[in-house]
């Protein structure tokens, strides 16, 4: 596993993990990936997150959600990355499927959707978006 970008590794792993059909996996732990799940959990993305301690080393454990056999998530697609940042102002902050999917903004107010940073007319680093 590449740590060059490791919310694209997370993101990919969410991603692999539905389209396998499995119901919970683990991730490496930090505190701005614990940030985003908590914004994908309140959107009801996935079902819930926590963090675990095996071998004195912190790690996510993710359980993800599922409709009549599907992934809650369709999509999930990294926007910014390390090489080429996206920052964005809060009227210009892309809404997805015509608002019925989110985007996930890093703000200075912390980690947000797109509606909750344009309700705080705040704008940030587009960090992925999710349909």
């Amino acid at each position: 596993m590449s740590m060059q970008d490791p919310v694209a590794d997370m993101l990919t792993s969410i991603r692999n993990a539905q389209a396998m059909g499995i119901q919970q996996i683990r991730l490496p732990h930090s505190k701005f990936k614990s940030e985003i799940l908590n914004v994908l959990k309140e959107e009801g993305y996935i079902e819930s997150f926590e963090v675990v301690d095996v071998d004195n080393k912190k790690d996510l454990s993710v359980k993800l959600k599922y409709y009549q056999g599907r992934p809650v998530i369709e999509k999930i697609k990294r926007v910014s990355r390390p090489a080429l940042r996206i920052y964005k102002a809060c009227d210009q902050l892309p809404l997805v499927r015509g608002g019925l999917g989110i985007t996930i903004v890093s703000t200075p107010k912390g980690v947000m959707t797109d509606k909750t940073a344009r309700a705080q007319k705040v704008g940030g680093e587009v960090l992925c978006t999710v349909e």
